[in-house]
Formats: structure tokens, C-alpha cells, sequence
């Protein structure tokens, strides 16, 4: 038995908000937030969008994917992925911008939209390391003994610029919003031995005496807004960037070789590292550290921002999708956020 993921998707806003665009406003410039982070556009939401609206478009993506449909080719498309919906038996979103702040969970509100009424549905709030939770918490769900499950959809949603100080260039320059979509099955392949395949291992860790480091403060338990009071600002992410990026390149280094230890193989024999899509000079550190090409790492940071948990399963679909992915590839899947949280997948395509 494998857990294999055998489809993907993504749903990337239509607006987008380059970095000369966002200098108009904000006192910085292209070359500056190129230099810095890699980061050369970023996309936003319209108003009336919110986390679950984009979950539910790459969910359709995916679903198309798996029944080899057009997810936009008109009326017969759409029954098809409705019927194949049906066959979901959990949905987990990772989110670190839900659509409301302590219920529904925005995966019930995807169950709605895609019309998945046998499936459980969860959220996963990891930050940035949400989907790399996400793929264990689907992969254990699938394996428990006489829980029947075959078949998971797992989806990281983001609508991050909601939540960033615009006056601030250190942090709002970062941000984008977008959703990535995984199903994740249950296989007859083998998962050890010749021809093994889907997830093999995973590592999931946090610290969390970094968590001053990446934070919103208000608007929750620990600082509600209060009646009468004059809130001049929204909720906005405030994050110590050195410290993050410090954290970020430690546990990077440590983490991707130990996890091909845990699995006896060599970084060589590794396809492809797809990294949470943070910041370009994080990744470019950790490849001078680990004395690895750049080109081992897939990077599309430049095109979308820093999506948070959706970083990575936008990545994945954007491989899948462009054909840069083979069957039988040995792929890492590494993620570090909020938390502070990290962790990684091994898996074989």
C-alpha cells in the first residue's frame, strides 16, 4: 500500500500587483525587492474573495485533473467533478487566513462548495509549514486500520494581503494570496522495496519560543478587540525578519539531509527540492550551505510571493502541469513558518 498524490491543482487571483505597482504607494522600488527576496509580482484577491473560494477553485482543478476533464469546458465538466467529489472522503485545508476567526473551519466551507457530503473536513493551522502537516496528517488518516478511507484532498489556502500592514515596505512587499490542491490516495503500489512510491517519510517539527518572531497580534484571545474601541489598523502580521530568516536556513540545512539519511538515499539521487516559497535569498543561503545547484530547488517565488501554506502545492501543480515532473522522481517538500514551525516530505512521484 502507497499514499501516492495523484492529482493537482491550483487558483491563482487574476489581479496582480507587480512590484512597481506597489512602489507608487509604498516607499520602496523594484530593484530593491528583487534583490532582497526574489520577488518581482504578487497576487491579491478581490474583496469578495476569501480563503475558501480559493480552495474550492484549485479542489475543482485537482478533481478535473483526476477524472482528465477541463475544469472549465461548461456543464457536463462540472457534473463530472461534482460525481467525483463525492468520492473525497476527507478535506483538510491549511490556513493561516480562514475565512472566520474561530468557526466554521474553512474546510466544512469547501465541503459545501464542492458538494462532499461524505467527507470529514478539517483545518490545519501550521503557517507556512501547513501543507508539509497536511500531507502526514492525510498520509496517517489513510493508514489507520479499519477507517475505510481511500481518498484525501488536501489544499493550502492563503489570502495573506488581508493581513499585512501596507505602510510597512519590510513586510508587505512579501505577501500574496493563491491556493494549491493535492489528492492524496491510498494505492496498491508498494511503499518499500523496488518500485516503491508515494510519501515514504516525513519530518514535522516546531519551536515555538521563536513565535514572537512571525505573529498577529490582535483580534483573538489574547488581544480581542474591545467594545468602544478605535481600531485604526486590521489585523496585520508582524515578523522579525532577521530572526525568521536566520531559523529558516538553520532548519532547511539540517532537515533535507537528514531526511534523505532517514530514507538511506543521496541528495544527488533527489529530483527536486520544492521549498516553501518564502524568500529567494533563503533558499540561495541554504544551497551554499548544503553545496547544492540551484537548480535542485524549484523556485516561483518571483511570480507569486510568499503564499503561505498554498506555496508549495501551487509548486507542485505548476511542475505537474508544465510536465517537469516524471514518474518515479524522488521529490523533498520542505516547509518553515509561522510557530515557529518546519518539516518535510520524502516521496516518490
Amino acid at each position: 500500500m502507497a499514499i501516492e498524490v495523484i492529482a493537482t491543482g491550483r487558483a491563482i487571483p487574476p489581479r496582480l500587483l507587480t512590484n512597481d505597482e506597489l512602489a507608487k504607494d509604498v516607499d520602496t522600488n523594484d530593484e530593491w525587492i528583487r534583490s532582497h527576496t526574489g520577488i518581482g509580482a504578487r497576487h491579491v484577491a478581490a474583496s469578495e474573495v476569501a480563503a475558501s473560494d480559493l480552495a474550492a477553485e484549485a479542489a475543482r482543478n485537482a478533481l478535473a485533473m483526476m477524472i482528465g476533464v477541463d475544469a472549465d469546458s461548461g456543464a457536463a465538466a462540472d457534473a463530472a467533478i461534482a460525481e467525483a467529489a463525492l468520492s473525497l472522503d476527507v478535506i483538510i485545508v491549511a490556513t493561516a487566513t480562514p475565512d472566520h476567526l474561530v468557526i466554521p473551519s474553512t474546510a466544512c466551507l469547501v465541503q459545501n462548495k464542492l458538494g462532499a457530503w461524505r467527507a470529514s473536513a478539517m483545518d490545519i493551522s501550521a503557517g507556512c509549514t501547513g501543507f508539509i502537516y497536511g500531507l502526514e496528517t492525510a498520509a496517517g488518516l489513510l493508514s489507520v486500520r479499519g477507517g475505510n478511507r481511500r481518498r484525501v484532498l488536501l489544499i493550502g489556502a492563503e489570502t495573506l494581503t488581508r493581513f499585512v500592514d501596507w505602510s510597512d515596505r519590510s513586510t508587505c512587499v512579501l505577501f500574496g494570496d493563491g491556493a494549491g490542491a493535492v489528492i492524496v490516495e491510498k494505492t496498491d503500489a508498494p511503499q518499500e522495496g523496488a518500485g516503491k512510491r508515494g510519501l515514504l517519510r516525513s519530518i514535522l517539527r516546531a519551536d515555538g519560543a521563536g513565535s514572537v518572531h512571525l505573529v498577529c497580534r490582535r483580534g483573538a484571545g489574547r488581544s480581542p478587540f474591545m467594545p468602544g474601541e478605535v481600531v485604526e489598523k486590521s489585523p496585520y502580521i508582524e515578523m522579525n525578519g532577521q530572526a525568521v530568516y536566520n531559523f529558516a536556513v538553520k532548519v532547511i540545512t539540517e532537515t533535507i539531509p537528514e531526511i534523505a539519511a532517514m530514507e538511506g538515499i543521496s541528495l544527488d539521487d533527489v529530483a527536486r527540492i520544492i521549498p516553501h516559497q518564502a524568500n529567494a535569498r533563503i533558499i540561495q543561503a541554504a544551497t551554499k550551505r548544503l553545496k547544492l545547484p540551484e537548480d535542485k530547488f524549484f523556485l516561483n517565488i518571483q511570480n507569486y510571493a510568499n503564499t503561505s501554506a498554498a506555496s508549495i502545492p501551487i509548486a507542485l501543480d505548476e511542475l505537474n502541469r508544465g510536465g517537469k515532473l516524471s514518474k518515479g522522481d524522488i521529490l523533498i517538500t520542505m516547509g518553515f513558518g509561522g510557530g515557529l514551525t518546519y518539516g518535510a516530505n520524502l516521496l516518490v512521484w
